[in-house]
């Protein structure tokens, strides 16, 4: 098997690994309240450092020139993002349950995430196996945390195992669509200003939908406690994978 073919077998393994964050909505219903209290604050835990420590640093990174215009252009692409995650807002408002557009924008933004994150696995296992296989275990762990950040809010709000379970698995595979587009597209036309404002952008959304709408709606269901320790548990996840990237 050559390297191409281990690049894409390990990103979609590790996009597959989001389905294993699915099976946390098969709770008793007595329990659904303080789950879905502790997994929207989890989710607004794994966002946020994903934007702190991951997206806006490799952003930085892929920019060029003086470090007051980085910083400039990644500040005007965290804007583009704010503004991305109202007008999608806006859009969703047909829908009356918020449980459901917070799983959707989710999911948006998970997408946004995972895409750049298959172009670096990709990357990685195409120059050398070994450093793939790693990367590829350490994204597939925090993975599950973000199949737990889709899944529970759609299915709690549609109480539609199917629906919940395609969403979540569109999210994880959007994993592969990265590596499939660095093979196809990266050598002649994605830039790293390119991916400098996709993970720009991405943070921008994952930012604001944590702050904005995931912490006030995981406050709603009055168990602050479990909100708390829903969000300290997202933030110690992702630092402990980050720390394995």
């Amino acid at each position: 098997m050559n390297n191409i073919m281990i690049s894409f077998f390990i990103s979609a393994l590790a996009g597959i690994a989001t389905l294993i964050g699915f099976l946390s909505i098969f709770v008793s219903r007595k329990k659904q309240d303080g789950l879905i209290a502790f997994s929207l604050a989890f989710s607004a835990g794994i966002m946020l450092i994903i934007s702190i420590v991951s997206l806006l640093p490799e952003a930085y990174n892929y920019q060029k020139g003086p470090i007051f215009l980085r910083i400039i252009y990644i500040l005007i692409s965290i804007n583009i993002g704010i503004l991305v995650f109202t007008v999608i807002s806006k859009k969703l408002e047909v829908y009356e349950d918020d449980l459901y557009k917070l799983g959707i924008i989710s999911t948006i933004a998970l997408i946004l995430h995972n895409i750049p994150e298959g172009i670096t696995t990709y990357l990685s296992t195409f120059s050398n196996n070994s450093l793939g296989i790693e990367l590829s275990l350490a994204i597939a762990f925090h993975n599950i945390a973000e199949g737990m950040s889709i899944s529970i809010p759609i299915y709690f709000s549609t109480k539609n195992k199917y629906k919940a379970f395609i969403i979540t698995l569109v999210a994880g595979l959007s994993e592969l669509l990265g590596t499939i587009i660095a093979f196809l597209f990266l050598q002649k036309y994605l830039s790293f200003e390119v991916l400098s404002s996709i993970l720009g952008i991405t943070a921008g959304i994952m930012i604001f939908l944590s702050i904005k709408e995931l912490m006030p709606k995981s406050l709603k269901y009055n168990n602050l406690k479990l909100s708390l320790i829903g969000l300290l548990f997202g933030i110690v996840i992702m630092i402990i994978c980050n720390i394995l990237l």
